[in-house]
Order: C-alpha cells, then sequence, then structure tokens
C-alpha cells in the first residue's frame, strides 16, 4: 500500500524525534554517571584519609 507524502514526513518526524529524546536521555544518564563516580571517588578518598589519621596519629 503507497503511503501519501504528508503520511511519510509524519512517520520520519516521529521517527527523528524519538531518536532525539533517546540520545539525549543517554547523555543525560552517561553525565550522570561521571558525576556519580566523582562523587564516589571523593568520598573514598575522605575515608582513606581519615583512615590515615586514625592509624598515624592514633586519634
Amino acid at each position: 500500500m503507497k503511503r501519501s507524502r504528508n503520511e511519510v514526513s509524519r512517520w520520519r518526524m516521529l521517527r527523528q524525534a524519538q531518536r532525539r529524546r533517546s540520545q539525549w536521555v543517554e547523555a543525560q544518564s552517561r553525565t550522570y554517571r561521571h558525576l556519580t563516580r566523582l562523587r564516589h571517588l571523593q568520598l573514598k578518598q575522605q575515608r582513606r584519609s581519615l583512615l590515615f589519621s586514625v592509624t598515624a596519629y592514633g586519634i
């Protein structure tokens, strides 16, 4: 069955919008992952420094 030009363009636009949305979501999760990694590293470093001060100075 042949599709009308309007139908085809509407379908293309929907697909494009969907693709854009999914790429945006993916980028957001990538950014969020990056931030959580940084936060985790910071916490790890704080814990390590606390452990060092406890063992080194016997606090």
